[in-house]
């Protein structure tokens, strides 16, 4: 499995055998541009504009229709399988920013988990709903999602092999970009989660390629490239 940051709360998450990509965004809004890519599967979180832009996203070669999966519940296609479970956007159950989804996909024997734009950290009950997480996607800039001490206290429920931060203020383009630094502007830098577990200056990674036999004991954060 290959996992590439597109920015925002977007991943494109290659197998074998399908292209799946995660809450593609508006570029305008976002004040990153949205990269030209295909994919199969494509999962939105939640109806907000940097979140489900599935427009901004190429059909595959196949000129086939992708899978849009915007609800919870279970889904599989092309060897994948995606299982939604409903959440909020908020800590006050949804009352100021409405609901959110977390999607477990699942392929090649990994098990990857999108947070979307979780705004609080979920019961073990509910943890323990979702089960065995691989790689975590997890928002960290704060503001509109949980911030960088509650997805600490996120991993530490979870356990993931490896995390990768999302959602979070990168300074190159927040000065290259008028529209993300008025509407991400107060979201804090990726360094403010990475130090809470000993790296204050993480060295962004063009790609991950993950194997389920190369898994390391020691669990590992992981910070992409944009």
């Amino acid at each position: 499995m290959e996992i590439k940051y597109l920015g925002h709360a977007s991943f494109l998450i290659k197998t074998k055998t399908a292209k799946v990509i995660t809450d593609p965004y508006d570029s305008e809004m976002v004040g990153l541009k949205f990269p030209k890519v295909e994919a199969d599967i494509i999962t939105v979180s939640h109806h907000h504009r940097d979140h489900d832009e599935v427009d901004a996203v190429s059909l595959p070669a196949t000129g086939a229709a992708p899978l849009i999966v915007d609800m919870p519940g279970e889904f599989e296609k092309m060897g994948v399988r995606i299982f939604g479970f409903k959440s909020f956007h908020d800590d006050k159950k949804g009352e100021e920013r409405g609901e959110n989804i977390l999607y477990k996909i699942e392929a090649e024997g990994v098990s990857v988990l999108h947070c979307g734009d979780l705004g609080y950290v979920p019961e073990d009950s509910f943890l323990d709903s979702i089960g065995d997480v691989d790689i975590l996607l997890v928002p960290t800039g704060g503001f509109y999602t949980i911030d960088s001490s509650q997805a600490s206290d996120l991993v530490k429920k979870i356990e993931p092999s490896i995390v990768i931060p999302m959602h979070y203020l990168d300074a190159a383009n927040a000065r290259a970009s008028a529209a993300r630094q008025k509407n991400f502007g107060q979201l804090a830098p990726a360094e403010e989660f990475t130090k809470k577990f000993g790296v204050e200056k993480p060295i962004a990674l063009p790609k991950l390629v993950y194997k389920k036999e190369e898994v390391e004991e020691e669990m590992k954060v992981v910070v992409l490239e944009i």
